[in-house]
């Protein structure tokens, strides 16, 4: 077993499972990012860790945690050793996959004051945080740090995102702005990316594997290495991740065809499955609708949950309070960092709430799985939503 072993991956067996390399960033004086891997059916994507170095009081702030590989805490080690010891974790999100690394992360740090958003919950049954995985020592994390200057070393402020999206369901995102580096860290509120693969997708045989794996036009093509099968397979990933079956550009059987085609020994597949077919037109259509060269947006699944019920006036409540800070760049957990916004552009992403309708810059085809999914299963479990269905724009149909 190599440093990147991870032993409690069952909690959450998707990939990478037991093997999680991490990649070290330094994004600006003070500020790095550790990225891991997260994904099924070789839709692959970031999830990121972010430590910042505190410059008034010796230490470390962890935002986010990753897995606690040794080959993660061996290179933590190195900022412990030159900047102190981790003196605050914080864990910004209800989601399964930040929660599920918390705790474990957490314990390693036992000196550390653990932080976690206040509205954690188990689903189907509710149970106490204690069972979460969370170690005693867990401190549940103010609304607000206004009017609190000592708080986290007096260099921080932060803004916790809280939304009931329907009955025994939160959404909670926690923004943390570093005042000396000018930097807002937030966990799914927000993303971006471009068509450029995350360094970290490049970094090992098999994630190249899931790049490839998609770059595919039908299923049983071959795709030579090349930069530009990356970049096609990322923009692949980056629809498939955001939309589930982007059917403005991918050609997908919901039969049980694709079943009966499976093939554990076909070495180009993943544990037998075959990729989509895809309309290379429409898809780089598609992904440039939905990326617009880098701009911020924000997830779909997320935007249908800021939308329901009282969500948006939280929502917006929070953003303004937000974009008062004057940070230079944005570090999201999950796709492209850092990115080079301010305050102007963090709000504008959130327009949406401001108009009053759920209208995005996607293609609208590539939203129909989605659509179908607020008109059906999601009507019984999600409060309505006060902004309608996601609404994009008419593309190209696929050929």
């Amino acid at each position: 077993k190599d440093d990147t072993y991870w032993p409690l991956w069952p909690a959450l067996p998707i990939f990478p499972f037991s093997q999680r390399k991490t990649l070290v960033r330094e994004v600006t004086e003070g500020v790095w990012t550790f990225d891991q891997l997260i994904g099924i059916y070789y839709v692959h994507v970031p999830i990121r860790m972010t430590v910042v170095a505190m410059k008034k009081s010796r230490g470390l702030l962890v935002y986010a945690p990753v897995a606690a590989t040794k080959d993660c805490l061996n290179q933590l080690q190195l900022l412990i050793d030159k900047y102190g010891p981790i003196r605050y974790i914080i864990l910004p999100s209800v989601a399964v996959e930040h929660k599920v690394l918390a705790g474990p992360f957490a314990r390693k740090f036992p000196q550390a004051e653990f932080y976690v958003t206040d509205k954690q919950y188990s689903f189907p049954i509710g149970l106490p945080d204690r069972t979460l995985g969370f170690p005693s020592w867990t401190k549940p994390l103010p609304s607000s740090s206004s009017g609190q200057d000592a708080s986290w070393g007096g260099e921080f402020d932060h803004e916790v995102l809280t939304v009931k999206p329907g009955i025994g369901s939160m959404y909670q995102d926690v923004a943390l702005f570093h005042r000396p580096s000018k930097t807002l860290i937030v966990c799914d509120a927000l993303l971006a990316t471009t068509e450029e693969p995350p360094p970290l997708l490049t970094q090992e045989p098999e994630y190249v594997k899931a790049l490839l794996f998609h770059a595919r036009d039908f299923p049983t093509e071959i795709v030579e290495d090349t930069p530009e099968a990356r970049r096609k397979g990322w923009r692949r990933i980056v629809l498939l991740f955001n939309f589930f079956i982007p059917l403005n550009s991918a050609n997908v059987d919901l039969g049980i065809n694709p079943l009966l085609a499976l093939d554990p020994s076909y070495e180009y597949g993943w544990g037998g499955w075959m990729p989509f077919s895809w309309s290379p037109e429409a898809e780089l259509e598609s992904f440039n609708a939905y990326s617009a060269g880098g701009a911020p947006t924000v997830y779909t699944i997320v935007q249908i949950i800021l939308s329901r019920g009282n969500s948006g006036e939280a929502t917006l409540e929070w953003v303004n309070k937000v974009k008062k800070w004057p940070f230079k760049r944005v570090i999201p957990a999950h796709l492209d960092a850092p990115l080079n916004i301010g305050p102007e552009e963090f709000s504008a992403t959130y327009d949406f709430i401001r108009k009053g309708k759920n209208e995005v810059r996607y293609c609208n085809n590539d939203l129909k799985v989605l659509q179908k999914a607020e008109e059906g299963p999601l009507k019984f479990s999600v409060y309505p939503s006060k902004l309608g269905l996601l609404q994009g724009q008419q593309c190209l149909a696929k050929k």
